[in-house]
């Protein structure tokens, strides 16, 4: 890297011996180690910009740490809620085992119950002596229609008949769904058959049991007993389960952070050797600026071509200071020394309430913004408010139509082109100071005084309207509006000028205590 800046060494003469250089050799050595120099300065100069780097790659590494950790807790947090959701799931199950007992043995009970009252329904057959008034004609049309027995209608209604001839006629309701109407059966004969079928329902059921019986409620035990046991089982297999996530969750963690150390030591032995070279370019340049001091000693003067240059080659190289404002989550313990021994400076990402981070400044601004950044530095971040739209669209408006001339007024040639000037002149301001502190990057207050400024000249154009209104007398009420709008105007600029003197005196006194 510095092949192209040898040049002779320090106690040695770089003209032979007992011999007088001429002009032209003199120079030609002096500008040869003025390029040397200016060779080593630029490559002197991209330091701050590796540094620059190699603190981002300690901020990106810091990062992946600290998003591993994270993701590493949110993993485990996960497998926790799972693990109590599920257990709390199974000990509710668990303990509506004996509800859910009683619950089946019901519905087997009811389940023997309807099939006996079934069976028994299924074996009362109808026939002409248990129904009075129906005789065996009746019983053959009605088994024509499929009902034989007490089992195989339900119901009887009222209802027209299905050709929709004739008056309402009586339908019988078969259990399997339908409706039929049987000649001859009516009022006086489907009461009877009814209360027969409703006197066979009220014997089947006095004939159905009314407990369950031993094997049923053996077999239903032997149910929930089996599903008690299984339960139990994934209970006791949860934490195991829980454990087992955990402990995967901990070796993907330990490969992640292992991963990550291979490669911040690979970089950090990278950044350890581009610093040792730079530091060996910083110190070659020293022993060049020392030679061409001592060139310079011993021939004098090389003309004035060449003067400018050595004194630009003999300033000392700027410091690259320290990046403390980066924020960094290492910690004290993982500071790594540099080439030199010396520890880097760690920075902490939880920021102190002594030394909080200094707002950026970006692009050419004036002292004004300079000061307005270190004062709002509490609080940074906090954008102008979307209300300074309102005077912004107002004096845009007065821009374009003016004052004192709505309806039939008629102002002044002169007041005309005034009111406007005015007007587009606080849209300019206002424009000016509230675009940029809206953005995200350079967000911050609107400064001290502005609103005072805005609401004197919007009276100020307020009572320039009411002096041209020539329909009504508002004299003195302009008067008053002119006089306000000059006192918020003066208290407006005067808590902007006093911090503006001040700031900008500050640099004339750093730079005198500089010289």
């Amino acid at each position: 890297m510095t092949g192209s800046t040898t040049s002779t060494q320090s106690g040695t003469a770089p003209f032979p011996p007992g011999s007088a250089p001429s002009p032209s050799e003199v120079r030609a050595e002096r500008r040869r180690l003025i390029e040397s120099i200016r060779a080593l300065r630029r490559l002197l100069g991209k330091r701050r910009a590796f540094e620059l780097a190699d603190q981002r790659r300690l901020n990106g590494e810091a990062r992946d740490r600290y998003r591993s950790e994270t993701a590493h807790d949110k993993s485990l947090r996960r497998i926790d809620a799972r693990r109590s959701r599920q257990e709390s799931a199974l000990i509710r199950r668990l303990d509506g085992l004996d509800g859910r007992r009683e619950s089946q043995e019901k519905r087997a009970l009811a389940v023997l119950r309807r099939e006996s009252i079934e069976r028994a329904l299924g074996s009362m057959y109808l026939t002409a002596a248990q129904v009075n008034g129906i005789g065996d004609g009746l019983v053959r049309d009605l088994a024509a229609q499929g009902i034989r027995t007490a089992a195989d209608f339900k119901r009887v209604s009222w209802g027209k008949a299905a050709n929709g001839k004739g008056g309402e006629v009586l339908h019988i309701h078969r259990t399997r769904g339908g409706k039929v109407h049987i000649n001859g059966i009516g009022e006086h004969r489907g009461r009877p058959l009814l209360a027969w079928r409703d006197a066979a329902v009220a014997r089947a059921e006095a004939r159905a049991p009314h407990q369950l019986p031993p094997d049923e409620r053996h077999r239903v035990a032997e149910i929930i007993d089996a599903e008690r046991t299984r339960l139990q089982a994934q209970l006791t297999e949860a934490p195991k389960v829980a454990e087992a996530a955990r402990a995967e969750t901990g070796r993907a963690r330990a490969a992640a952070l292992v991963q990550l150390a291979a490669a911040h030591v690979e970089a950090a032995e990278r950044a350890a050797e581009r610093r040792a070279e730079f530091d060996a370019m910083g110190e070659r340049l020293l022993d060049l600026q020392a030679q061409l001091s001592a060139h310079m000693t011993q021939y004098g003067d090389a003309g004035r071509r060449v003067r400018r240059a050595e004194v630009r080659a003999l300033r000392a190289l700027p410091d690259v200071p320290p990046l403390t404002r980066v924020p960094s989550p290492r910690t004290p313990s993982e500071a790594t020394p540099t080439a030199g021994g010396a520890a880097r400076p760690v920075i902490s990402l939880t920021k102190t309430a002594d030394s909080p981070p200094p707002k950026p400044i970006h692009g050419s601004r004036d002292v004004r913004d300079v000061r307005e950044v270190g004062e709002v530095g509490e609080v940074s971040g906090v954008r102008a408010g979307l209300g300074w739209l309102l005077p912004i669209l107002y004096f845009g408006l007065t821009t374009v139509v003016g004052v004192g001339e709505l309806g039939d007024n008629t102002a002044h040639l002169w007041v005309r082109f005034a009111s406007r000037l005015f007007a587009l002149a606080a849209t300019v301001e206002l424009l000016r100071l509230w675009v940029p502190r809206r953005r995200r990057r350079t967000a911050r207050p609107m400064p001290r005084g502005t609103g005072f400024q805005t609401v004197g000249v919007f009276l100020a154009l307020t009572a320039v309207g009411m002096f041209e209104d020539e329909k009504s007398d508002v004299f003195a009420a302009a008067c008053t509006v002119w006089v306000l709008s000059a006192l918020l105007l003066l208290a407006g600029t005067g808590l902007r000028l006093p911090r503006t003197t001040r700031t900008s005196s500050t640099p004339a006194r750093c730079t005198q205590r500089t010289r």
